[in-house]
């Protein structure tokens, strides 16, 4: 396993918005994710990064984590 030293820089924001397509639901997803490795650790055997909000990042990035968001309007 290599550790992530490019800080922010990996995984790129680039290929994360072609698998999410909006930061916010980008945060939202890692931010809920970060939380449960916290406490259950994560699916993937290999990763780069050390914290839990990269290890979420790069879940998603390889297609790991799937979340649907419901369109909710109300006026």
């Amino acid at each position: 396993m290599s550790i992530n030293n490019d800080g922010m820089r990996y995984p790129s924001i680039d290929e994360l918005l072609e698998v999410v397509n909006s930061k916010y639901k980008l945060a939202f997803i890692a931010a809920k994710r970060a939380k449960k490795i916290q406490f259950e650790g994560t699916s993937l055997e290999e990763h780069k990064c050390v914290k839990p909000v990269g290890i979420a990042l790069e879940e998603v990035l390889a297609g790991k984590i799937e979340v649907e968001f419901e369109e909710k309007v109300e006026i």
